[in-house]
């Protein structure tokens, strides 16, 4: 921001790096779910299938809607410090 950013592209620097490794996580889970699946099957409730679509959705929608909030907390916070201030500090 002292370089001449505002504030909207800081929000939008940090949310962005945040999802970009949640992105990785969840795609790297989602390969592991699907090659294990055979073998969790065992574990799982008897309504749930190992390749249930609705269930792999849902799960990727919920763990992106939690990384989102989680991102956006300290976006803000970020976004609202004093550039002076910040430079003080290095």
């Amino acid at each position: 921001m002292a370089l001449g950013a505002e504030r909207a592209d800081m929000r939008r620097l940090v949310i962005g790096a945040g999802l970009r490794l949640v992105t990785a996580g969840v795609a790297i889970g989602l390969i592991v779910s699907l090659l294990l699946g055979r073998t969790i099957e065992a574990e799982l409730w008897p309504a749930v299938k190992p390749y249930d679509p609705a269930t792999l959705a849902g799960t990727t929608l919920l763990l992106m809607g939690t990384a989102v909030l989680a991102c956006w907390i300290p976006a803000k916070r970020a976004a609202r410090v004093d550039p002076m201030v910040a430079l003080g500090y290095e």
